[in-house]
């Protein structure tokens, strides 16, 4: 399965929710089916949308907030895993799309290509619901459930390499940060 085929499943679903993507391929195709203002793209911020997504649940509690994340950002900042596990919000659902390699930086391969298992390093964290699904479809009923369900959720979906290397948004950071705060106002 593919990233922008997973995207593309449950693009519907993210309408109400806050969504912080990490840098890369992941914040160019959920660019690419279209913005919305409670898209939140971190360019050149490798390894925080985990961080960022954690803060956002812990003060926006009656909000859903999804983390669209990739398996080498997760390397960077595992420690999050176990800090999200400690505080547990359940308006918090935290996606990795695992292609075994730092797309952004040329596609060096990342520890889950040597076997280093994301959704098993998310149990051992203390993290309740974990899923890696395998299909699109496993995919998209994951993350309906997570949506839908009042627990914190991680799913670890292993994707094909294939995608855009860099981030072409064509809306300006700082334009991003600011309309993001607004669609955030309760």
């Amino acid at each position: 399965m593919t990233r922008l085929e997973c995207l593309q499943a449950t693009y519907d679903r993210l309408l109400g929710c806050a969504v912080v993507t990490v840098m890369g391929g992941v914040a160019a195709e959920l660019y690419s089916l279209g913005h919305r203002p409670n898209f939140f793209y971190l360019n050149h911020s490798m390894g925080l949308a985990s961080s960022i997504g954690l803060g956002l649940a812990l003060c926006k509690p009656a909000r859903k907030v999804v983390v669209l994340d990739g398996d080498g950002s997760l390397l960077m900042n595992l420690g999050t895993l176990a800090t999200a596990a400690r505080w547990a919000p359940n308006n918090l659902v935290h996606i990795v799309f695992d292609n075994q390699q730092l797309q952004a930086g040329g596609g060096l391969p990342t520890a889950t290509a040597a076997g280093t298992d994301l959704a098993g390093l998310a149990r051992a964290a203390g993290i309740g619901k974990v899923q890696a699904p395998a299909t699109v479809a496993e995919f998209a009923s994951a993350f309906a459930d997570a949506v839908g369900d009042d627990r914190h959720a991680f799913i670890a979906a292993r994707v094909e390499t294939s995608g855009p290397a860099l981030s072409p948004t064509e809306i300006h950071m700082l334009e991003n940060r600011f309309e993001f705060a607004r669609a955030l106002r309760d």
